[in-house]
C-alpha cells in the first residue's frame, strides 16, 4: 500500500519500510465507528490512508485532534510503553487505515536500530506538534485578561479568571 512520502517513513531505508508494510493490516471503518476507547489496552498503531478520525478525551467527548491527512499516524500509546490509550478514536467519515500490531512493529523497529531511531524521532515530532496545537487551542479559548508581573512570578487577573489581583 502506498503512503505519501511526507509521512513517518520519509527518507528511511527502503528495506525497513518494506518490512514494516508487510506487517500492516489494511482496515476500514464506517462513519461514527469507534477504533478504540480511552483506557483500552494499547495494542495497535495506526496510519491514516484515507478518511478522517477524531481523537477524543474524557467523558465529555472533547475532540483534541482530527487526523485528516494521508500518512498521519496515531495510536502512539502502543509504542511508548503505555499500557492503555490516552484518548478515544472514532471515524468521522468512512475511513481506511493501516493497522500495526504493537509486538510486530516493535520487533521490526528493534531489528533495525538505525531506522528504529528515526521512527521514534518522528513519533516524538508528531507528539510535539500536537502538543503545540493543544497549547494554541488553549490560548485561543482563553479570553482571560491575565498578565504576569515583572520579576515576581505572580499572576495578575480579574474575577472572571478566578485569579485575584
Amino acid at each position: 500500500m502506498y503512503i505519501k512520502q511526507k509521512d513517518i517513513f520519509w527518507e528511511m531505508d527502503r528495506n525497513f519500510v518494506k518490512t514494516v508494510m508487510k506487517i500492516a493490516e489494511p482496515v476500514s471503518y464506517e462513519e461514527g465507528e469507534p477504533l478504540f476507547q480511552e483506557g483500552d489496552q494499547a495494542e495497535n498503531f495506526y496510519i491514516l490512508v484515507k478518511g478522517r478520525v477524531k481523537l477524543i478525551l474524557g467523558q465529555t467527548g472533547h475532540v483534541v485532534y482530527v487526523v485528516s491527512n494521508g500518512g498521519e499516524a496515531f495510536g502512539w500509546s502502543s509504542l511508548i510503553g503505555r499500557a492503555t490509550y490516552s484518548a478515544s478514536a472514532e471515524s468521522v467519515i468512512p475511513t481506511k487505515l493501516l493497522k500495526f500490531e504493537k509486538q510486530k512493529l516493535q520487533k521490526a523497529i528493534e531489528e533495525d536500530p538505525a531506522n528504529g531511531s528515526i521512527f521514534y524521532k518522528r513519533i516524538a515530532g508528531i507528539l510535539g506538534n500536537r502538543l503545540l496545537q493543544s497549547y494554541a487551542m488553549i490560548a485561543s479559548a482563553s479570553s482571560a485578561d491575565v498578565s504576569t508581573t515583572f520579576g515576581t512570578g505572580q499572576v495578575i487577573g480579574n474575577a472572571a479568571t478566578g485569579l485575584e489581583k
